[in-house]
């Protein structure tokens, strides 16, 4: 063995208190005792390995086996990745799974991670097979589920409700003024030559000032609409449900009344509750036939509550004054939709959760949901079936 030693680092004999002799061996045995343990650690780790690997890969095999319909957002697969509970295969896309692709890989999975484009009915559960039992959405909406198929087989259910309550009453608010204000057609007449001299009257739309707002199924995200109006002077708000709710209407002052009546007194009405058998088409013409014809309607819940043909007609023969939509039938909506056609009707894309905060708050809580199934325990938020 060579050991090299710098001049600067040999101390001098007076300094050391002992011979350069001793000095030096003695450093030089401490050497080969390091270097003697560094060699034994190594050989050990090359023995051991092999060892090691083949007990994580019996380990793995041994977890619950889970499928992602589609590439969440990445808080989520790190919380599943992390988690070192679930072995889990993911359609690593944006676009939906083909349908022929999910009924192939849910075969003999223990969970489901979906999102809201995937129908998880009778036949995906029974391609599934006996073995699943924890089915998570990353949405707050359910109707894309058949719940009577899975709680026939007992599989419990997780989704992601409040989280996104701040993003889809920020998106509403950017609708109803987009549209009342005429926002979309300002911009085309700018950029297409439109924009000439001042005139009186002029893409003139309608303020929220001194408004009525009526507020279609009074939840979480009702109330956060109506407490981001407030600051606009909105005279009052009144609201319709399957019954009052007082607890949520104290908070912003608001006046349970009929469907009727909903329709007849706002000027602005915005749609919030849950798709369900009861609230299919319940915005129809005999809702639009009632409104004034300077509402506003504006739609940010689901696309099966409202009667597009008599929302066309409404508009397009001038009984409501505008639309917004976040939700339609089929999403999307052809481009040759008779909607599109209309200047006093805004479609968005089904965007009103699309912010970064809210999309990996919702699939972190869906994954938390699918793990805390998986191991029997309560979920974060459980659809109660």
């Amino acid at each position: 063995t060579h050991c090299c030693v710098r001049s600067s680092q040999v101390r001098s004999p007076r300094a050391v208190g002992c011979c350069p002799v001793s000095s030096l061996l003695s450093g030089f045995n401490r050497g080969l005792d390091m270097w003697c343990s560094r060699t034994a650690l190594r050989r050990l780790a090359l023995q051991t390995a092999p060892l090691s690997l083949a007990g994580f890969r019996r380990d793995m095999s041994a977890l619950p086996r889970v499928y992602v319909t589609r590439q969440i957002p990445p808080r989520g697969l790190q919380i599943l990745r992390e988690s070192g509970q679930v072995q889990f295969e993911l359609w690593d896309s944006d676009d939906p799974v083909p349908r022929q692709e999910l009924l192939k890989k849910v075969k003999g999975c223990d969970g489901l991670l979906c999102v809201l484009t995937e129908k998880i009915n009778a036949e995906v559960l029974d391609a599934a097979g006996p073995n699943l039992k924890v089915l998570s959405t990353m949405s707050v909406g359910f109707d894309h589920l058949s719940l009577d198929e899975l709680k026939k087989r007992g599989i419990r259910v997780g989704y992601t409700p409040e989280v996104l309550t701040d993003a889809v009453a920020e998106l509403t608010i950017a609708l109803l003024l987009a549209t009342s204000r005429r926002l979309i057609e300002a911009t085309h007449e700018a950029k297409t030559g439109g924009w000439g001299t001042w005139r009186t009257l002029w893409l003139c739309g309608y303020e929220l000032a001194d408004s009525t707002v009526g507020i279609l199924g009074l939840g979480r995200i009702g109330v956060a609409i109506a407490e981001r109006l407030k600051p606009f002077k909105v005279k009052k708000f009144i609201y319709t449900d399957v019954a009052p709710r007082p607890e949520l209407a104290d908070a912003i002052q608001a006046e349970y009344v009929s469907m009727d009546e909903l329709a007849r007194q706002s000027d602005f009405l915005a749609v919030c509750c849950a798709l369900t058998p009861e609230t299919q088409g319940i915005c129809n013409k005999n809702l639009f036939s009632k409104m004034k014809n300077t509402s506003i309607f504006i739609n940010t819940s689901r696309g099966g509550v409202v009667n597009q043909e008599d929302l066309y007609k409404a508009l397009s023969t001038g009984q409501i004054a505008g639309a917004g939509l976040d939700v339609t039938v089929p999403e999307p909506l052809p481009t040759n939709h008779p909607l599109f056609t209309l200047k006093n009707c805004v479609i968005l894309p089904h965007i009103a959760s699309a912010s970064y905060t809210t999309r990996n708050a919702m699939s972190a809580l869906a994954a938390n949901n699918l793990l805390a199934g998986l191991r029997g325990e309560p979920m974060p938020k459980e659809l109660q079936l």
